[in-house]
C-alpha cells in the first residue's frame, strides 16, 4: 500500500483570552486511483481552494476494508475507484452519504450518477484484433466473441475483473442471464490461453499472434498511442481497433468515480472535491492526463491520441444499472467457466 501523507491537526488558538476555533481546510482522501497524472488534479484543487489533501492510496478492497474497519472514527471523508463494480461494492457496504449539489446535478448527465455516487470520466471497452490473422468484419460486435470461427483465437483478463464483470453486468441489462451465459460459454470455448494479465497484456498478446483478438478499456490504447517508445509502436502498427455493437445498443461504457462517505469529519471540503472533480479543469486533466472522456459533455479536450479513436456509439445503459447486476455477473462467468 501506497501512502501519501496523512497528518492534520486543529489548533486551539487563545486571542485576548477568547478561544478561537481554526477551521480545518482539509479533505482525506482514499484512492483506488493509481495515475502519476492526478497529482495534477489535486494539486491543482489545493491552488483553487486552499483545501489541503491528504490521501492514502491502495486497492480498493484494502480500501474499503480499512474503511469498515476504522468505522465511525474514519477520517476517510471522499473514497474514489475505477469501474462501476467497485463503486458498487462500497454503495452495498453502505459506505457512501447521498449529495445534493446542483452543480453536480446539472454536469453530470443523470445515466452518470447514482444518488450516492458520481462518475467523474469514461471509457469504452473496445474490441482489439490483429490486423494479418483476423478480419474486422468478423468481430464488430461483443456476440462475435462467442463466434466458433475464433475458436482458439481469444485472450482475455479474468472473468473476476471488475471490468469484465461490468461488460457482463451490460449483457445481462441487454439480453437476460441465459443469453449472457451463453455468450461466455462460447467465448471461453474460444480462448487461445487461459485469462491472465491485464488490459496492456491481452493488447501485445492480440499484436504477438499469441491470439487474434481481445477487449481492452481505451484508455490502454491511447496511452499506447501516444508512447515514444519503438516497441509500442510495432504493437500498435500490428493491431486495428473495433467500436462494438454500432448498430445495436453501443460500445460498452465505464466510468471513474466516487462519493462522500457517511462518516466524513469535512463534509463541506468533501462536498467542494466532489464539484470540482466535475469543473472545466478537473475534466480536462482526466482526458489529456490520463486518456480518458470527460463526463461534462461541454467540455473540450485535448488529446489528440484520444481524439484520433473517432466518433463512436455509446450504450446509454445507466451506469447504476451496471453496478446492480455485479454479482449477477460474476456467477455467469463462474457458469461459464470464464476463471
Amino acid at each position: 500500500m501506497k501512502t501519501v501523507l496523512l497528518t492534520s491537526f486543529l489548533a486551539a488558538l487563545v486571542v485576548a483570552g477568547q478561544p478561537v476555533r481554526a477551521q480545518e481546510a482539509v479533505l482525506n482522501l482514499y484512492s483506488a486511483r493509481h495515475y502519476q497524472t492526478d497529482e495534477a488534479l489535486y494539486a491543482n484543487f489545493t491552488k483553487q481552494t486552499g483545501i489541503k489533501i491528504n490521501r492514502i492510496e491502495a486497492k480498493e478492497d484494502e480500501l474499503l476494508e480499512r474503511i469498515r474497519n476504522e468505522g465511525a472514527a474514519s477520517p476517510a471523508d471522499i473514497f474514489i475507484t475505477v469501474d462501476a463494480a467497485r463503486l458498487a461494492k462500497a454503495d452495498d457496504l453502505g459506505l457512501f452519504a447521498p449529495v445534493k449539489s446542483t452543480v453536480l446535478e446539472e454536469r453530470i448527465p443523470a445515466q452518470l450518477r447514482s444518488a450516492d455516487w458520481f462518475a467523474f470520466s469514461k471509457r469504452a471497452r473496445v474490441i482489439i484484433h490483429n490486423r494479418d490473422t483476423v478480419d474486422a468484419a468478423d468481430v464488430q460486435n461483443y456476440a462475435d466473441l462467442a463466434a466458433p470461427k475464433l475458436k482458439g483465437k481469444v485472450c482475455s483478463r479474468s472473468g473476476s475483473h471488475p471490468y469484465n464483470l461490468s461488460l457482463m453486468s451490460a449483457l445481462i441489462a441487454h439480453g437476460g442471464e441465459a443469453k449472457a451465459e451463453e455468450w461466455a460459454r462460447g467465448v471461453v470455448a474460444n480462448f487461445a490461453r487461459p485469462p491472465r494479465g491485464g488490459d496492456t497484456d491481452q493488447i501485445k498478446a492480440v499484436a504477438a499472434g499469441e491470439c487474434g483478438v481481445a477487449v481492452s478499456n481505451t484508455y490502454y490504447l491511447v496511452r499506447l498511442l501516444r508512447s515514444d517508445k519503438p516497441e509500442d509502436k510495432k504493437v500498435m502498427e500490428k493491431i486495428a481497433i473495433v467500436w462494438p455493437d454500432q448498430k445495436g445498443a453501443g460500445a460498452h461504457i465505464n466510468i471513474s468515480g466516487g462519493g462522500m462517505l457517511k462518516t466524513a469529519p469535512h463534509k463541506e471540503a468533501a462536498v467542494k472535491f466532489l464539484e470540482y472533480l466535475a469543473s472545466d479543469d478537473a475534466q480536462r486533466y482526466f482526458a489529456d492526463g490520463n486518456n480518458e472522456w470527460p463526463v461534462v459533455p461541454t467540455v473540450k479536450t485535448h488529446n489528440a491520441a484520444l481524439e484520433s479513436l473517432g466518433k463512436f456509439k455509446a450504450d446509454a445503459l445507466p451506469i447504476a444499472t451496471l453496478a446492480k447486476n455485479a454479482a449477477a455477473a460474476q456467477k455467469v462467468y463462474d457458469r461459464a467457466g470464464w476463471k
